[in-house]
């Protein structure tokens, strides 16, 4: 057997062992997946008419809300799933599964590469999940087959983005506690976006940053195609230049630092 066979035997199992174990324990993703949805039911109905409001110009219709909100918050689920990727990495590192790994004779890139590969999977589940619940409460995208084929590729680069920082957060962090803890800014930054108010609502102080953060847009894209409403030369290019960025960077910088581990 060839090295490029026995190196996709390696991640075909490692992707099964991550996909198995998130089976048989799945609260940790159905704890983060909790929150985005209870955000989303939350600013829907008992804020929705007043910050609709805001968006039309004094009148209240939480419709127009649903259709603002819902791209923000899939990108908030995104990174939410993320996290318990760092959890779930610093979690294997601590219990000694790593050091296990690396006594046997397979690809070394096969168990990051199955963490990530199981992540994306998981993530991509909790996107469509929480999109089934946005249509449920008055979400009506209008986007053409072209514009869901774009979006479903924006989401998985996110998705693919995240996950390899989420694993770089792991590989550095103490314990299950402390990569939930490091990994919270990733979770934050959503609601420093325009995913619940326009950037253009903000203090001009923070504005800049809302607005060239990589969660604007993301965001700003999404809606964008989901809606029909145009995505702008602008966001398009900062969109897929954060996206693959941060996806490079993540790579590299988990690469390096599973490198460095003792081998024991």
């Amino acid at each position: 057997m060839s090295t490029a066979s026995h190196a996709l035997r390696d991640n075909l199992t490692m992707l099964r062992r991550n996909l198995l174990h998130a089976r048989r324990y799945p609260s940790l993703t159905l704890n983060l997946l909790l929150t985005p949805v209870i955000l989303l039911l939350l600013f829907v109905y008992v804020f929705g008419n007043v910050m609709s409001a805001g968006l039309t110009g004094g009148h209240a219709d939480r419709s127009e809300y649903v259709a603002y909100l819902v791209p923000g918050i899939l990108f908030l689920t995104a990174a939410m799933t993320s996290l318990g990727t760092a959890v779930a990495v610093a979690t294997d590192m601590t219990e000694g599964i790593m050091a296990r790994f690396r006594t046997m004779a397979i690809s070394r890139a096969s168990v990051l590469i199955g963490h990530v590969v199981g992540s994306v999977i998981q993530t991509m589940t909790a996107l469509v999940l929480v999109l089934g619940i946005g249509v449920a409460i008055g979400f009506r995208p209008n986007a053409s087959p072209v514009e869901w084929l774009a979006a479903a590729g924006l989401m998985a680069l996110v998705s693919l983005a995240l996950t390899w920082l989420a694993v770089g957060i792991g590989l550095i962090s103490p314990n299950a506690e402390g990569a939930s803890n490091i990994g919270t800014p990733l979770v934050m930054l959503p609601f420093l976006s325009s995913a619940f108010v326009p950037v253009a609502a903000m203090p001009g102080w923070f504005r800049w940053f809302a607005e060239y953060q990589p969660f604007s847009p993301f965001i700003e894209t999404l809606r964008g195609l989901l809606l029909g409403s145009g995505i702008g030369t602008k966001n398009a290019l900062l969109a897929l230049g954060w996206g693959l960025g941060l996806t490079v960077l993540g790579y590299l910088w988990s690469r390096a630092r599973f490198s460095r581990e003792p081998r024991q």
